[in-house]
């Protein structure tokens, strides 16, 4: 049976792969700061490891097949996305197993074509609105450019829609790999039990080895 820890598993995207990964029938594991937190939201018998993520070692991770970064932190804390993806990769170097899944933000993905064609984070930027939080998909534009020279360690990185949202899984999912995924209604939305669905099913069904992809409702 695959081994899976999940980094942030009482976060909005953590709880939602680690329901989906138990309902797949995986050994998923909950890997929090607070273990009375986890056991409320995610049952009093689940399996856990309590650590701040920044002090998991190689023996911690070497247990798990996959192990899913679902960490979120506040703005002004955002670079932490960076430093985690950063301890993960140094700890695993030149390793094959485990497999880490890093759920990245919209800002990396690409809108627009031709010459007009730009980082979505771009966009976010440039509106003054945005301001509170623009650290976030910032950060994780950062966490992606990281990733992609990374040769040595197993990864995959999955985006959502512009809106990253709580929700069911959506009846029609689409998947991409660097542009903005829009629906019929020019939405880009992806609900926390599709992103939990596209994880599982890539855990299950490797296909984006060392590259990213998109994840939205259709």
């Amino acid at each position: 049976m695959t081994k899976v820890g999940i980094i942030g598993a009482t976060g909005m995207a953590g709880s939602a792969t680690f329901k989906a990964a138990q309902e797949a029938g995986l050994n998923v594991t909950a890997i929090v700061r607070n273990a009375e937190k986890a056991k409320q939201n995610l049952g009093a018998n689940i399996q856990l490891i309590e650590s701040d993520a920044f002090n998991l070692t190689k023996s911690d991770l070497e247990q798990f097949d996959v192990v899913v970064d679902a960490f979120a932190t506040a703005p002004e804390k955002a670079y932490l996305h960076t430093d985690l993806a950063t301890h993960l990769v140094a700890t695993l170097r030149e390793t094959e197993s485990p497999r880490l899944i890093f759920i990245l933000g919209a800002g990396s993905t690409f809108v627009g074509t031709g010459d007009q064609r730009h980082f979505a984070y771009e966009d976010i930027k440039a509106d003054p609105n945005n301001a509170a939080w623009q650290s976030i998909p910032e950060n994780q534009l950062y966490e992606f450019n990281f990733l992609k020279d990374v040769k040595n360690v197993s990864w995959t990185g999955v985006s959502p829609g512009q809106l990253f949202v709580p929700g069911e899984l959506a009846d029609k999912v689409l998947y991409g790999k660097d542009d903005m995924l829009f629906d019929e209604q020019g939405r880009s939305q992806t609900t926390s039990d599709t992103m939990a669905k596209a994880i599982v099913d890539e855990i299950i069904t490797p296909a984006h080895k060392q590259e990213r992809f998109i994840v939205t409702n259709g």
